[in-house]
């Protein structure tokens, strides 16, 4: 399946693609759980309506947590954005919103001692203690700040809580493709 070359798009005419391999009916059911259900619903309430586009991905994020009723808020972060990180501690308790921020580079883990292939014996980013510290502080819902890639898959496969990322590293300056 690759949808980027379909000419037909017969799902903008709510019609089966025939070249989907999952069981329809089994999506929707899924669809159908409690939890699913308030994020979708959530979701609605940001884009539906002609809502869409108006809000920044920082104010979605504000209103979504806000229509979630997360009650533990964190953010995972990376050290060399930190400056960002404080800022946006200001904006969410300015919201109303109390954070709790853990660096990438928590318990001073040396490169060397987690990466076999690495000489190098300075510190590293530890994406796996972020997530434990947040899981440890019972955080329902975790923002994600500028963690490098790779390290990001490794944080949010340790979550155990809903996440989102708001901030995407990107250490060039123009998109190349």
């Amino acid at each position: 399946m690759n949808c980027l070359n379909c000419k037909n798009k017969i799902c903008k005419l709510n019609k089966v693609c025939p070249s989907v391999q999952y069981e329809v009916q089994n999506v929707k059911q899924k669809y159908l759980q409690d939890d699913t259900q308030k994020t979708i619903q959530a979701a609605a309430q940001l884009v539906d309506n002609g809502r869409a586009g108006t809000l920044s991905r920082l104010e979605e994020t504000i209103e979504f947590i806000k229509l979630m009723k997360y009650r533990k808020v964190g953010v995972a972060y990376c050290f060399g954005l930190e400056h960002l990180s404080r800022e946006l501690k200001i904006i969410m308790k300015k919201n109303g919103i109390n954070i709790t921020a853990i660096t990438c580079c928590t318990s001073g883990i040396l490169q060397s001692d987690i990466n076999f292939e690495s000489n190098i014996n300075n510190f590293s980013c530890n994406p796996i203690g972020q997530a434990e510290q947040l899981n440890i502080e019972g955080c329902d819902f975790v923002m994600i700040l500028g963690i490098c890639l790779g390290h990001d898959i490794i944080l949010q496969r340790n979550l155990k809580c809903d996440f989102s990322t708001i901030l995407v590293k990107d250490r060039t300056k123009k998109m190349e493709l």
